[in-house]
Order: structure tokens, then C-alpha cells, then sequence
């Protein structure tokens, strides 16, 4: 019996034989069996399923089958499209079981298409603002490193759902739209998948700016009937030339502009609707690269080009593999109209991007991962591997992703794509981190530059380098890639984060000593690394001792945990006082210590929440310092019997803490600070800002907060600033 046989009663529906007959159509060869039984696994595994449209689910992934086949997509792929939602949405049909009937590589496929979700970025914030978003898009450009079907796979799926949104209620169209458009769109322009990238934008911009959309529509509209006889009359004049030149077998057609694009234009650039120039479009289809140039002298030949709008994209390909000669002439009515030139070949890829590279025509050998899409495979592993903050890796992949490329060449001859303006420092980041913070000369072209000269395609670049350098943070000022700034403020930002976790590791070391603990046995890598990742939210034990030294994390939680004690719930009422009371040799403070014989120590500025320790003090009454003050250390030593233990929990009465903010100098900085205790409702009692020689600004501050958490939530937002290089709690100074 044949693995794909179903039941002889069983029968095709209709769009099901459409979904057949195209992939026949493409390629004769084709398992069909394949296909058509994975259709009956997702239909029994839907059954009883229903769209919030109020179609049968099975619709969804058999219209997604549909895209992929449409793309040329293989056998594998259009299965796994099919079976995409299944293991998911049904306990029916197993992981283990799909394996074992179509397959390793489809099951792999719909495994990585089930763990490419995006969810709803929290308070309603747009997508690319999300830390969440930004870990899903990093799973994403993991799953595309290993295997670029499983993102055509989504590309298609995001298709069909964004134009099936009518049952969903309108913020939840309009934050689809918003992620197609952030994340979806750019990522299918990236893979180079035209047809997908531009139904993405419009359906988006129809969801987003329907009045907008249907104004442009009718604008489009009205002016392809007035251009109609215009256009044709162009492309009969150019067919003729074109075969009398010899070139047979040419296509001439005419190509509409989207209506996202012409919206940009308009709004981006200030364009009105009638100074679109390429409103008008011609592509010519030749078959072989020579034609292509040949086709674009007839052109010119026949009308005037205008200056400054050609374009080789064949002698310099785009880094998703587009070709093609772009030029804008005046037409036979003295209309600019643009003109497109490119291959059969040139033109598949135009619209399928990679996808195209997995088509049935070109054999078994094409399933492999295709050669041109070699680097970008290698940039999304990188970028979805590097371990940085989520803002951080957001800004890298929308500037160095989806932007313009520049492609320069190492000594060897091996291209680097870069974002458009880079300079030899980009360059050397792109090659390696290592070479980016050694870097200290460049040659471009067999000549010294300065390390800020913007490189141009074409160039070939040699990196000088010395054991010793370092980066300097002048170099922010004219790095043009994410991923070569971020590398450089993470640089000095471990700097200071190793003198923080010194501090920190130093603490914990004198509290174990205290309670006669050998710190050797607690303190291991592997211990605090465990600890770091379950209990505070860090990522390695240097995270942790970090967050310690900075006193967002205190000394006596972590010793707890280490040494297996659960963390006490405090008793709410153990001590009834009103300010203080006492019971044994232990303290309860509450209510504001104002105008009261006890006080905050100014040495360390102790905040409510926070590990405090009572100093009886001569004269001055009771002071409350934070347990690791260096003053409770020596008090310790030399007057232990004036320590008091002390808790101290809030009552919401603020109090001043100083902060310290080492930045890159920027317009704006102290704003985006500003603003962020604005939505706090944090007062700010002092502030100074002064501009440091190396580029970069301190900004020191004294604002009130009601205890340690409301102020360790306001240090992580402002850390969560990538120009921000340290971020320090300040003890015992006054902002003057």
C-alpha cells in the first residue's frame, strides 16, 4: 500500500485540484500523492475547527499551500504549509507521527513555522518597540539561518491571514497591520519575494489608512484610464525596435506601481500625486544579459532619458540577488515613464525572491540553501545569536537588515555587505568583533583613509590592526551600522560592569565570611550563573554581581539563595507601631523620618525595602544605613553592640537618591531621561548635565522615589537607552 493512499470514497474538493494542477503545471515530476494526503491530514486535524471569519479552518492552510506553489515552492514546503497549524491546533496527529509519514525536513519545516508566533506587544506599544517582539524576531531569524523556507512559509501564511482580517475586532486588525508592516514586509523585501512584499504593504495600508487607501486608489484609477493609450502606444513602439534589433523571444508589459509606495512618496518625501514620476511603468523581458544592455540602448535611443535615474542593479546586484537596468526616459507624449530591463531568470527572482531557488525546474541540487543567499544566511545567524538587549537588536536589524547595502571587497576577494554610508570601522565589525576593536588604520583601494571615509561598491578594504587597541567612543559619531555601535557602547559598558561585579563579588564575600562561610564554597561560576538566570532575571553570574555592586540587587537576598534559604515573607504586623517600636533587639520604622530622632544615614541615602541596618549613634539619635555601607562595615568591627536590625518597609513617602548617567552626547538625551520620570511621576529636585571631551555627556541627578523598587524600575528603563553607557546610584553627593 502506498504511505499517501486515502480511502477511495474520499474525494478532492475543488480548491484542493486547483493546488494540484498548479504544482503539475510547474513540475511533472512532482509527489502529488504527497501533497494531497498531507491536505487530508490537515483537514481531519481541522475538522471541526472554524475561522473568526466563519470559514472552515482548513481554508487557511490550503490558500497558504496555494502561495507557496504559486512561488514555485517544492514538495516539502507546500506540505509543511499544509500541515503548518497542526500541531498546534491538534492532539490528533503528533510531531513524532508527521515525521515519520513525509518525512525529517517537513517536520522540521512545520516545527519552525509553529514557533514563529508574534504576540501583542504589551500596553498597546507598536511592534518594533517590544522587548517580546524582539525575541520573537530573533527566534524567526534563527529559524531563517537553519532554513529560509520556514520564513517564506510565514511570509505566506501573514499573507492570507492579513487578508482575511474582516471577523477580527479593530485593534486586533490594526496591530496585524502594524506587525505586518514592521516586521513581515521588510523581512519578504529582504528574501527579495516581491509579490509578497508589496500585497504585505497595501493590504497593511488598506487596514491602517483606509481613507487614505481608497483616495489613492481612485487617483491610480483615474490616471492609468488617461495613460492607458499612452502606455500601449510605448510598448508597441518598443517591441518593434527591439525585434528589428534581433532580440526574439522579448516580452513587453506594463507594471503597476503599488499603492503603499505611492503613499510614502507622498507622505515621506513630500511628493504630490501628479510629481510621481514611475506612476507609468515598462518592463522588457530579454533573454540573456547581453539583450538587457542592448534593450536599454534602443531605449534611449528612441527617448531622452532623464539624467540622473539609471540604475545597474546587474553589474550590482541588490543583496536579496535582484538584477535588473532601472531608467526613467521622457515617452512618445513627453510623460516620464519608467523602464525596467531584466532576464526570464532575473525576472523569477525579481518576484520570488529566494523562494525561487527552490523551484521544481532547477533539480534536486537547488534545494540546498542557494549561494547568493550564503552571507545573509550567515548575517541571520549572527544577528539572532548575538547576545544583546532587545532595543538594541531591534535598531540593528531595521538599519542593517532592511536597509540600502554596500558591497565592499577583503583583500581575498570575499564580499562584505554593509549598510549603505558605512566606513572602514563598519567594515572591520562585519568581518569579525575582534578585528572591529583592534582596528587602528585602513587602506581602501591600496590607499591609507581616514577611519570614517564612507566606502562605496566596489571597494576593496584592508583592515591595519594592533594587539593592544581599543575602541574609541569617537567613533560612534561616524559609525554608520547598528550592529558596529552596539558592539562599541558594549564594549565600555563592560568596562564599567566589571568594576560593578568586583564590588559585588567583594560583598557577597565579606556577608559569607560574616555568618562563617567560605566563599569559595558558594561563589562558583555555575552556582551564581543558576541563581542569575532564576531567580534575577540575568544572563550570566557577571550579570548578577553587576546588579549587586550597583545595589539594584541586595547583598542578603543573594547570600539567602545561595546558601537554599527561601526568601521570609515579612509578617505584615509583627510590631503594631505608628513610627517605631521596638521588640527584643530588632526595629519596624514607618511613616516619613522627618523631623524625627531617627534618620537617613548620608553616607549611603538607604531607601525603604532595601537590607538596613540601625547605628545608635552619640547625639544624633538612631541612623539607618543600607547594610553595605562602608561605615556599617567598620561599625561592625569596632562598635558591633551600637547595630540594631533593622526593617523598613514603604509607606509611599519619597526620598532624594542621586544618579549618575555617563552617555553618548546627543540632542534630545536629557528629554528622553525627562520623560521617562514624567511617566513615573518621579520628582526630579536637582539636575546637571556637563559634555565630556571624549564625545560623551554626564548627567547627574536627584530625584525622590518611594523605596528600592520604584527606583530599580526607573534604572532599567533608563539603561534600556542604547546610547547609555553606564548608569551609577550615587551615595553621599549633592547635585550642586
Amino acid at each position: 500500500m502506498n504511505a499517501f493512499e486515502i480511502d477511495h470514497t474520499w474525494e478532492d474538493p475543488e480548491d484542493l485540484q486547483h493546488l494540484l494542477e498548479t504544482v503539475r503545471v510547474k513540475n511533472p515530476q512532482a509527489n502529488i500523492a504527497k501533497i494531497r494526503f498531507a491536505y487530508f491530514v490537515a483537514e481531519q486535524a481541522h475538522k471541526s475547527q472554524v475561522r473568526q471569519t466563519g470559514e472552515p479552518y482548513i481554508t487557511h492552510p490550503l490558500a497558504v499551500a496555494q502561495i507557496l506553489a504559486d512561488l514555485d515552492m517544492d514538495d516539502d514546503a507546500i506540505a509543511a504549509a499544509l500541515l503548518h497549524d497542526v500541531l498546534e491546533d491538534s492532539e490528533q496527529f503528533s510531531g513524532q507521527y508527521i515525521g515519520e509519514t513525509f518525512g525529517p525536513a517537513v517536520l522540521s519545516l512545520v516545527e519552525g513555522v509553529t514557533k514563529l508566533k508574534l504576540r501583542q506587544a504589551e500596553g498597546g506599544a507598536r511592534l518594533t518597540e517590544s522587548a517580546r517582539a524582539a525575541e520573537t524576531l530573533r527566534k524567526m531569524l534563527l529559524a531563517m539561518a537553519q532554513d529560509i523556507r520556514v520564513m517564506v512559509i510565514k511570509l505566506a501564511d501573514r499573507l492570507h491571514n492579513i487578508s482575511t482580517l474582516d471577523g477580527l475586532p479593530p485593534e486586533k486588525r490594526t496591530r496585524i497591520a502594524n506587525e505586518t508592516l514592521d516586521v513581515y514586509a521588510p523581512l519578504a523585501a529582504r528574501l527579495g519575494i516581491w509579490q509578497i512584499k508589496w500585497q504585505l504593504e497595501d493590504l497593511s495600508f488598506k487596514q491602517l489608512h483606509p481613507k487614505e487607501f481608497q483616495e489613492i486608489s481612485e487617483l491610480v484609477g483615474k490616471k492609468r484610464i488617461e495613460r492607458t493609450d499612452q502606455l500601449n502606444a510605448s510598448i508597441a513602439i518598443l517591441k518593434e525596435r527591439l525585434l528589428a534589433r534581433g532580440i526574439k523571444e522579448v516580452e513587453v508589459t506594463g507594471r503597476p506601481k503599488h499603492l503603499y509606495s505611492i503613499h510614502n512618496k507622498m507622505v515621506k518625501q513630500g511628493f504630490k500625486f501628479e510629481e510621481i514620476l514611475d506612476l507609468m511603468a515598462i518592463r522588457i523581458i530579454v533573454p540573456s544579459v547581453s539583450d538587457c544592455y542592448l534593450a536599454l540602448g534602443i531605449v534611449h535611443d528612441i527617448w531622452l532619458p532623464m539624467p540622473g535615474y539609471f540604475s545597474d542593479y546587474i553589474a550590482k546586484p541588490k543583496s536579496n540577488g535582484y538584477q535588473s537596468l532601472h531608467t526613467k526616459i521622457f515617452g512618445p507624449f513627453d510623460e516620464p515613464i519608467e523602464v525596467q530591463i531584466r532576464t526570464k531568470d532575473m525576472h523569477r527572482i525579481a518576484e520570488f525572491g529566494v523562494a525561487a531557488h527552490w523551484s521544481y525546474k532547477e533539480g534536486d541540487e537547488q534545494k540546498s540553501q542557494p549561494g547568493e543567499f550564503s552571507r545573509l544566511r550567515e548575517q541571520l545567524h549572527d544577528l539572532s545569536t548575538d547576545n544583546r538587549r532587545s532595543i538594541d537588536f531591534m535598531r540593528t536589524v531595521s538599519q542593517d537588515l532592511f536597509s540600502e547595502q554596500v558591497f565592499a571587497f577583503t583583500p581575498k576577494g570575499d564580499v562584505i555587505d554593509l549598510p549603505a554610508g558605512s566606513t572602514p570601522v563598519d567594515f572591520a565589525f562585519r568581518v569579525h568583533s575582534t578585528l572591529g576593536l583592534k582596528v587602528v588604520g585602513a587602506k581602501v583601494n591600496g590607499q591609507m583613509v581616514p577611519l570614517n571615509r564612507e566606502l562605496s561598491n566596489g571597494d576593496v578594504v584592508e583592515l591595519v590592526t594592533r594587539s593592544n587597541a581599543q575602541p574609541s567612543l569617537d567613533w560612534l559619531e561616524f559609525l554608520k551600522s547598528a550592529n558596529a555601535k552596539a558592539k562599541v557602547r558594549a564594549y565600555f559598558r563592560r568596562l564599567n560592569k566589571n568594576d560593578n561585579a568586583q564590588r559585588g563579588r567583594d560583598a557577597l564575600e565579606k556577608e559569607l565570611k560574616t555568618l562563617g562561610i567560605e566563599p569559595r564554597e558558594l561563589l562558583g561560576e555555575d552556582r551564581l550563573t543558576a541563581l542569575a538566570k532564576e531567580h534575577y532575571n540575568s544572563t550570566d553570574a557577571t550579570d548578577l554581581l553587576a546588579k549587586v555592586g550597583e545595589g539594584q540587587v541586595t547583598v542578603q537576598s543573594v547570600v539567602l539563595r545561595l546558601r537554599g534559604i527561601a526568601q521570609p515573607d515579612r509578617k505584615p504586623d509583627a510590631i503594631q507601631v505608628t513610627k517605631v517600636a521596638s521588640q527584643g533587639n530588632a526595629l519596624r520604622v514607618t511613616g516619613s523620618l522627618e523631623n524625627m530622632m531617627i534618620r537617613r544615614a548620608r553616607c549611603c541615602d538607604p531607601l525603604p525595602g532595601e537590607e538596613c541596618v540601625g547605628y545608635v549613634s552619640r547625639g544624633r539619635g538612631l541612623l539607618i544605613h543600607r547594610k553595605l555601607c562602608p561605615n556599617v562595615l567598620q561599625y561592625e568591627t569596632k562598635e558591633r553592640e551600637r547595630l540594631i536590625p533593622m526593617e523598613w518597609p514603604s509607606d509611599g513617602t519619597p526620598y532624594p537618591v542621586q544618579l549618575r548617567i555617563i552617555s553618548l552626547n546627543r540632542q534630545g538625551l536629557l528629554m528622553d531621561v525627562s520623560t521617562i520620570f514624567g511617566e513615573s511621576k518621579t520628582n526630579v529636585s536637582a539636575a546637571k548635565i556637563r559634555t565630556l571631551p571624549n564625545q560623551t555627556a554626564e548627567i547627574e541627578v536627584v530625584i525622590e522615589v518611594r523605596d528600592i523598587e520604584h527606583l530599580s524600575a526607573l534604572m532599567v528603563r533608563i539603561g534600556n537607552f542604547s546610547d547609555v553607557i553606564s548608569l551609577l546610584r550615587v551615595f553621599g553627593r549633592t547635585v550642586k
